[in-house]
């Protein structure tokens, strides 16, 4: 039998309180209402995300065999064909329940898995895949918007998109961190979309509390990144973590506006997300 903690670390569970805060904001952001359906939403999402962080490791195998031998697969603690069996089937069963949440849910649910499949296969070889771990992330926002009131509409697509492109800012920092080589600058560039997307879509009174959920992703970006560019001992990991944490601030943001008791929601998930990467690494 396998321990709890090699179930948890294959699956990056530490970051599925940033998948839940997706679908949160997703879900606003289209409306929301059909509360009843939140919670299946959660299951599923979480049932693909973490089959996916599966299906990672064992597309993975002979790279962690080599550069992260700390990892269960090539630390003998679960073999290679109990992960693909687990992962493929988690993916099928978070799939079906997004089918039944609705046709549209479904089938950017087979959308949002395509992704995760194309990710996990090539994203090692090609230098473009934080592009399409980006997609994961943005599609996962459309499953969420599709089972709100208004559906998937412009203000979800386009929160979407920030958040597609700080994921990308973020996947290529990740990519550094089994190569230990030199750290560009350029890509924290892409990190800073959500906060241009916040100043353009919150006009008037509600610009003050973007700006102030702006001023504090910044400084959370801030404090993130210099463990990958300043710190006396450099530890990609340590800021990627962070990073990965501080999307549930990306998705706080996106919906600035909600009232306080749901705000505070975000802020619990990003404690738990801060909590969790104590005892499962993020990455």
């Amino acid at each position: 039998m396998f321990s709890l903690r090699t179930l948890l670390v294959l699956g990056r569970t530490s970051n599925l309180p940033t998948v839940w805060s997706n679908c949160l904001a997703g879900w606003w952001l289209a409306g929301g209402g059909n509360a009843h359906k939140l919670f299946p939403l959660l299951l599923g999402a979480t049932l693909l995300y973490v089959g996916g962080m599966y299906l990672n490791d064992a597309f993975d195998a002979n790279f962690d065999a080599q550069h992260r031998r700390d990892r269960p697969i090539p630390s003998g603690v679960i073999n290679v064909k109990s992960v693909w069996q687990i992962g493929f089937g988690l993916l099928g069963a978070g799939l079906i329940i997004l089918f039944f949440l609705g046709k549209t849910t479904g089938i950017l649910g087979v959308l949002l898995v395509l992704c995760i499949l194309i990710y996990d296969a090539i994203h090692k070889v090609i230098t473009l895949s934080p592009v399409i771990m980006a997609a994961c992330r943005f599609f996962l926002y459309l499953v969420a918007a599709s089972i709100a009131v208004n559906g998937v509409v412009g203000a979800a697509v386009w929160s979407a998109l920030a958040l597609a492109c700080y994921i990308v800012g973020l996947s290529f920092l990740a990519r550094k961190e089994s190569t230990g080589v030199e750290v560009n600058y350029w890509p924290c560039a892409f990190l800073a979309a959500p906060i241009f997307l916040a100043w353009l879509m919150n006009p008037g009174s509600y610009r003050q509390n973007a700006l102030l959920l702006s001023i504090v992703l910044v400084l959370w970006v801030v404090r993130s990144l210099r463990f990958a560019y300043r710190a006396a001992e450099r530890s990609i990991g340590r800021a990627v973590s962070g990073l990965l944490a501080g999307i549930v601030l990306v998705d706080l943001l996106a919906v600035a506006d909600v009232p306080h008791a749901f705000a505070l929601v975000f802020i619990i998930l990003l404690l738990l997300a801060l909590a969790f990467q104590r005892f499962v690494p993020a990455t």
